[in-house]
């Protein structure tokens, strides 16, 4: 039983201050009451900006543990408030409460890894080259290197992450160890859900003393808000998780600017699995199964989601999509985070129904908010034909392509576009195909996997969410794991400088 019942005031947190706005947008929670929230503006994306610059030259030049003692506390704060989290955010955006715990344990535990890895230190990259004055035919200066934080980072919430990829988020939570003030852009699926979690980091700045424009969030707006925020001149990088349309035109702006940023966008992918045939002969069944798990599970609304499985013609590979069909026929319908997610979930599948280049496997109505799962095959040779396939459904939406053997296996690998992740389900008496199969995949995904699925992110040091375009903008990034910290930091080298003047972490 809770204690009190959060309800939103509905403010933006610019700079330490509440700020109401002359206009206001309703929520729209899949239960519960709506609530009433101040509507962004480029005003103030401008006043969080010039506050974030401001704090910059306080905050980017604290020690590290100073920094660490500030992750922590937003994680601590975040925690005080957990039941209350839990509520909101089941209601706004149709999740269970088992998730919504899970999620927060992930957020909370991001900002105690990165507390942890900005204490170790080894994210400076801190490298010297001794002078050596007596060298022919000139002598070498003493020169020194490491990471410093860029300036004030812009991060878009995310939809489908309403914790661990929005307010107090991986990219928040990166670029604050980095020693970089964040503007937040809430996403206006989940408003509530952003503004206890601002409350949260509102009472850990005061905790700590950290300077107010350390932090800002500013809620709902337009596009006009979303351009003044990647395109004002304080902003130095932009981090963004979402769609392939929205990213690429948030990631054009930042190329226009005057002085151009990095934008660093997870744009998500159909994340292929491969069925290798030893492990189709073998457990073919089995994988179909898990497969109908992976592609469900949070109505499908994971940037991993696996959305296309490949497995060689013949009887195993019939086994497989039966399996698979089984296990999605069973699965009831799932409320989806908006009715705009829903509704392009049924438009997703509109685009299958209408194409003669694959064979409905099984298909479901759709209601309202809500969206039942459908499986369509098609052959290797129609998919490269048709590039269309290969856009992502969001939501439980999966495509089986058979193959002919090995070889068009490995045709169809090249085929793909950047991904996340890509699946091999392999038996011993598989390791040649995947041998041959690794480098494709390699060239393809961020993150290679073997008898698992990608639904899942661990956040450690060796995780990378990333991938070619379009997976995401970067490919050299990362959004989950402690190598995301560099997305916000570059290198400065110190030439003859005199140990007095160095950086406290050179010296």
């Amino acid at each position: 039983m809770l204690d009190k019942i959060f309800t939103p005031h509905g403010k933006h947190l610019i700079a330490g201050e509440w700020v109401a706005g002359e206009t206001t947008f309703e929520s729209d929670p899949a239960s519960g009451p709506s609530h009433a929230f101040a509507v962004g503006t480029p005003d103030l994306v401008n006043r969080a900006c010039e506050a974030a610059e401001e704090a910059f030259w306080c905050f980017g030049y604290s020690n590290r543990e100073t920094r660490a003692v500030f992750l922590d506390t937003i994680a601590d704060e975040i925690e005080a408030r957990a039941d209350q989290i839990t509520l909101i955010g089941t209601r706004e955006t149709g999740l269970p409460e088992a998730r919504l715990q899970g999620e927060r344990g992930r957020t909370t535990g991001q900002l105690r890894l990165f507390a942890s890895h900005i204490r170790a230190g080894d994210y400076l990259d801190r490298r010297h080259d001794e002078a050596l004055p007596d060298r022919d035919p000139l002598p070498r200066p003493d020169l020194r290197m490491m990471q410093r934080p860029i300036g004030p980072v812009a991060v878009f919430g995310a939809s489908n992450f309403p914790l661990a990829f929005s307010t107090a988020g991986g990219d928040t939570a990166a670029a604050l160890a980095a020693g970089c003030p964040v503007v937040v852009k809430g996403h206006s699926a989940h408003p509530g859900t952003g503004e206890i979690i601002a409350e949260a980091i509102h009472a850990a700045i005061a905790r700590t003393g950290m300077p107010k424009g350390v932090f800002s969030l500013i809620q709902g707006g337009k596009r006009d808000v979303g351009t003044a925020l990647v395109q004002h001149p304080l902003i130095k990088a932009v981090g963004f998780t979402g769609s392939l349309g929205g990213g690429r035109a948030l990631f054009d702006l930042c190329a226009q600017r005057p002085e151009p940023i990095p934008f660093f966008g997870e744009l998500g992918s159909v994340n292929p699995m491969f069925v290798l045939p030893n492990a189709a002969q073998a457990r073919g069944t089995e994988i179909g199964k898990g497969w109908a798990g992976s592609l469900t599970i949070g109505a499908g609304q994971f940037c991993t989601n696996p959305g296309i499985a490949v497995i060689e013609t013949g009887a195993a590979g019939d086994a497989f999509v039966s399996a698979a069909a089984e296990a999605l026929k069973d699965t009831p319908a799932q409320v989806m985070l908006t009715d705009g997610i829903a509704q392009a979930y049924r438009d997703g599948k509109a685009r299958f129904d209408g194409r003669n280049t694959v064979k409905p496997v099984l298909t479901t109505d759709q209601e309202g908010r809500t969206a039942r799962p459908n499986l369509y095959e098609t052959d290797a040779a129609t998919y490269l034909q048709d590039h269309a396939l290969g856009e992502e459904v969001f939501g439980p939406l999966g495509l089986v392509i058979r193959v002919s053997g090995a070889a068009q296996m490995a045709e169809l690998a090249k085929g793909f576009e950047g991904q996340l992740t890509a699946t091999m389900h392999m038996d011993d008496g598989d390791t040649a195909i995947a041998r041959s199969l690794l480098p494709v995949l390699e060239r393809k995904a961020g993150r290679v996997l073997v008898n698992g699925f990608p639904t899942g992110v661990e956040v450690a040091d060796t995780m990378v969410h990333g991938g070619p375009y379009p997976a995401s903008t970067n490919f050299g990034a990362t959004s989950v794991g402690t190598l995301s910290i560099r997305r916000f930091l570059r290198p400065v080298c110190y030439q003859n400088m005199p140990e007095g003047v160095l950086p406290e972490d050179l010296g």
